[in-house]
């Protein structure tokens, strides 16, 4: 079924930055090579700026950017960065619309560096890459702004405060997927504490009433992003969906039509590059039936056993496209 794709979160210029030969349209490397993004009818990507907490957070997060800057360079072809006229027209568009994401704040701070080059680094990489499309405050681990999903009892940060003050009104989204429960419930109560012009979402994460994993949305998170009016990004890892059930992707998509996301439900796939990961019990990192970003199509073809045509497309494309230019104009 070729309905357009947009999906919410890749790792693509992690995968860039960082690993020798790579290339964007190497497919043997990445599942969302731009070869699998033209034959999964992907027409918009969101790429993560992601890093880990360690020292060169932030030289590493710029380093990224400037990967974004030749991809679109090296692919102008294919690619194209998105904008809110990019998506208005989405469906006459021959290119795939690349926009960026910060995943894990502390690509815009390091530990130790005073809060206001956290403000700095944001409007550079913006400048850089000319729009960010959501924050995730953290990763797995905690850091200065507060505690990740791996993380026991620890919330939002002070500088997680400052830093939700800061992009009030910039158009930026703020992602719960990789927050502890402790600081998605920080997040929200800040944001309706001092009436921040933020709205809320989930870029990569499933549902934890399905396979209990911290990675996972509770209904009470999923309920929120409903009432704010977010998005949700169903997530294509193995970890995140049932170890041993390939279906229970499907399973989580349905699911969050039962729950009321009919008008958040989306993609996230998470793909990365998986090559160099050392825990072995994590691979293989996806089922085949979601291996790769070419898979969408029978994707949508399985779903409509159980949806409508205005459900897929809802799910495949409109929600997210409905979202972002809200926000964006």
């Amino acid at each position: 079924m070729q309905i357009p794709i947009i999906d919410t979160h890749c790792d693509i210029l992690s995968y860039l930055a960082k690993t020798p030969g790579a290339a964007a349209d190497k497919t043997e490397d990445i599942g969302c090579a731009i070869p699998y993004l033209q034959e999964g009818n992907v027409k918009m990507q969101i790429c993560a700026i992601y890093t880990d907490v360690k020292p060169g957070s932030m030289d590493l997060a710029t380093k990224q950017a400037y990967k974004f800057r030749e991809m679109l360079m090296t692919h102008s072809k294919d690619v194209v960065q998105a904008d809110g006229d990019f998506l208005s027209e989405m469906n006459l568009q021959s290119k795939i619309g690349l926009v960026t994401a910060i995943e894990n704040a502390a690509g815009l701070a390091g530990e130790k560096v005073p809060i206001q080059e956290a403000f700095q680094q944001l409007d550079h990489l913006i400048k850089l890459t000319g729009r960010m499309a959501y924050i995730s405050l953290t990763h797995h681990t905690e850091n200065r702004f507060g505690g990740g999903n791996y993380t026991e009892g620890i919330g939002l940060k002070e500088d997680g405060k400052k830093l939700l003050d800061y992009i009030s009104g910039k158009k930026i989204a703020i992602d719960l997927s990789h927050t502890s429960d402790l600081l998605a419930e920080g997040i929200l109560n800040h944001l309706d504490k001092q009436q921040l012009d933020i709205p809320v979402i989930a870029s990569h994460s499933n549902f934890r009433s399905l396979w209990t994993h911290k990675r996972n949305l509770t209904d009470e998170f999923a309920k929120e992003v409903v009432k704010r009016g977010g998005i949700i990004g169903i997530n294509f890892l193995r970890a995140f969906l049932d170890t041993e059930k390939p279906e229970k992707v499907f399973e989580h998509i349905l699911y969050g039509f039962d729950i009321g996301a009919g008008e958040q439900m989306c993609f996230g796939a998470d793909f990365f590059y998986t090559k160099d990961f050392p825990d072995p019990s994590r691979h293989p990192f996806y089922f085949p039936n979601v291996e790769n970003a070419s898979k969408y199509p029978s994707i949508l073809d399985k779903l409509s056993e159980n949806l409508s045509i205005a459900q897929l497309e809802k799910l495949a494309f409109k929600n997210v496209q409905r979202f972002f230019k809200t926000l964006w104009n």
